[in-house]
């Protein structure tokens, strides 16, 4: 464990995590496998977890969902707008109304998502896909809180 001079804030490995927190671990991770087993697209929930990263503030998560994202292909010119999508037209509707749900369902604490916020995203994704987009969201919520929370430092990006 260390200290940063800025907060004083102890500093906790994603190593150490998996090491002292195994089950935890084990249940985040199949809740990522159901999503992905739901067929939902890879990009589409890459940018859903980046978007989500950034509100929450999650160094951690955004540059592990940053080295997946590339891994995929996407572009570097709509990663590099993600927090100014809706007035980036390199994002499909169907990208738009994840995004869009995904910052409703993160900051539900504040406001809570509204029927017009379901109806656009059922206007996007079969109720199935809503669903699993959901948990895909409130996974990536609860990822965020755990290593921020513990203040993971990022990890550096993997190669191929």
């Amino acid at each position: 464990m260390t200290t940063t001079e800025e907060t004083d804030a102890p500093h906790f490995s994603y190593a150490r995590f998996q090491e002292t927190a195994p089950a935890a671990v084990a249940a985040l991770r199949a809740l990522t496998k159901a999503v992905e087993d739901a067929g939902l697209e890879k990009d589409l929930i890459e940018l859903v977890k980046l978007r989500v990263s950034q509100i929450n503030g999650c160094a951690f998560c955004l540059a592990f969902h940053l080295d997946a994202a590339r891994r995929l292909g996407i572009a570097q010119g709509k990663l590099d707008l993600i927090a100014a999508w809706r007035d980036a037209p390199v994002f499909s509707a169907r990208e738009r109304a994840a995004l869009a749900f995904a910052e409703r369902v993160t900051g539900m604490a504040a406001a809570p998502v509204t029927a017009d916020a379901h109806a656009a995203l059922l206007g996007a994704f079969s109720e199935a896909e809503a669903m699993h987009l959901t948990v895909s969201i409130a996974t990536i919520n609860a990822w965020n809180r755990i290593a921020g929370g513990l203040h993971f430092p990022p990890l550096a990006p993997r190669r191929g």
